[in-house]
């Protein structure tokens, strides 16, 4: 029997399965690829919302990754919720000796909810040591903002925004529009040079929980199987809207997929 493509998701865990390691799984198996994952942080929360965190020591963060890449013959990896300075700083002086060049970030900051999922005094480090690894970042429109600065309230500006994440060393960027309140859901690709608009039609009122992870873990398991960047980010769009229609309450909060 043939070994799929493999991927390797590192972000905190989501007991209720609908966001974090567990949901990136999922996203990964759902393609075909097999995944592996290294647990960053254990978050307690539910479908109403995250109601603590609980930082893994950066060791064994460490531990974790070397343990894996020791082994099994990784593809791609996803990078989410890393939390703390320290743990971004274990994470790159890894990733760095092994020259591990396919790696898509997703710079979680926040919740949906609005616990803080990246400590304050991290998110320098998190554009100092993990932007310049990495082939794709994929911030949503409030976390652009808040790592540029700039308002992305127009158009203008959200291709000032992903310029500027590039300038700061990504290769490329997709601008999650899914915090827009148009009808049509709007995302922004630009690779270093030119800029593309993915539209797709907003499915809608639904509240659903992890559609971030799922996006971007479509996307990799997308490179796992060969595509290049942009018909990657197309069949993630095409996954993550046939996961948004087939969503369902397991508890009182926010809908999930899985």
């Amino acid at each position: 029997m043939n070994t799929p493509p493999i991927a390797l998701t590192i972000a905190g865990s989501d007991p209720s399965s609908g966001a974090g390691v567990q949901v990136d799984l999922k996203t990964f198996w759902s393609h075909g690829v097999y995944g592996c994952s290294v647990v960053t942080a254990i978050t307690v929360q539910n479908t109403i919302g995250v109601e603590s965190v609980y930082e893994v020591p950066p060791h064994i963060v460490g531990a974790q990754l070397n343990s894996l890449l020791k082994d099994i013959p990784i593809k791609w990896i996803k990078i989410g919720m890393v939390f703390s300075k320290d743990i971004i700083l274990e994470i790159a002086s890894i990733l760095k000796k092994i020259r591990i060049k396919n790696i898509v970030l997703d710079p979680i900051l926040l919740s949906s909810s609005g616990h803080r999922l990246l400590k304050k005094d991290a998110q320098q480090a998190l554009i100092d040591y993990l932007f310049p690894l990495s082939e794709l970042i994929t911030p949503n429109i409030p976390e652009a903002s808040t790592l540029t600065g700039i308002e992305l309230n127009n158009k203008e500006n959200i291709k000032h925004a992903a310029r500027k994440l590039v300038s700061l060393g990504t290769k490329r960027v997709l601008i999650k529009g899914g915090h827009s309140k148009d009808d049509l859901c709007e995302d922004w690709f630009y690779d270093g040079t030119d800029f593309k608009t993915f539209r797709s039609k907003r499915i809608g009122p639904i509240d659903m929980h992890g559609s971030g992870c799922i996006l971007c873990s479509a996307i990799v398991a997308n490179l796992c199987l060969g595509k290049g960047m942009v018909d990657a980010i197309k069949g993630a769009k095409k996954f993550i809207q046939l996961a948004i229609k087939n969503n369902y309450n397991v508890g009182r909060g926010r809908a999930v997929w899985g």
